[in-house]
């Protein structure tokens, strides 16, 4: 199969798989955070040659997956809209995870491992302070306990994205890596 067809087809698998995970998942509270946009946004700025393009393929694979819920959405087949107020700080915050992975890199097993927990746990951490921040004092205090209840109710979510990353961005490098670029270098078991 030749070069580009693997790579275009990879792609939009990938596009597939993430608005699939958005519309089967993301209603069901239990499994909401099951995405694979964070491993997306990793494995970006882990293989990308040219580094000012590593945030295209998450960027558009989130941006396709938003419209098409706002496009099921508009028509009352999905239950939330996909493009709401604030969701540029989740954009925002997806754009940093690539850069966290080139310095984190890929060159071996653990690297990855590394690079899964610490996407997820960052993206948490930081969009959890941004909610807390924009919250109400109905939903959230703006003081320590506040805060405490913001991350704890958000830990579903947290887990789901770190399971979820855990076992997508593997493997997504290990799909890239054997079938779509085949000359490059093999991970090491280190």
């Amino acid at each position: 199969m030749k070069s580009t067809l693997k790579y275009v087809l990879f792609y939009f698998s990938v596009l597939v798989l993430t608005v699939a995970s958005k519309f089967f998942l993301g209603p069901n509270v239990t499994l909401s955070g099951v995405s694979p946009v964070i491993a997306l946004a990793l494995f970006s700025g882990m293989i990308a040659r040219e580094k000012d393009k590593m945030f295209l393929l998450p960027l558009v694979a989130l941006f396709v997956s938003d419209a098409c819920m706002q496009l099921l959405y508009e028509q009352n087949l999905f239950p939330y809209a996909g493009f709401y107020a604030g969701q540029w700080k989740n954009y925002l915050l997806l754009l940093t995870l690539p850069f966290l992975a080139a310095i984190i890199g890929a060159s071996s097993r653990v690297r990855v491992l590394i690079g899964a927990v610490a996407g997820p746990t960052l993206y948490f951490l930081i969009s959890n302070f941004f909610v807390w921040m924009q919250a109400g004092e109905a939903v959230y205090t703006k003081d320590m306990n506040g805060l405490v209840q913001c991350y704890t109710l958000a830990i579903p979510f947290y887990r789901n994205s770190l399971i979820a990353t855990l076992v997508l961005l593997p493997m997504l490098l290990t799909t890239y890596r054997y079938w779509v670029a085949t000359r490059v270098a093999v991970l090491s078991s280190r």
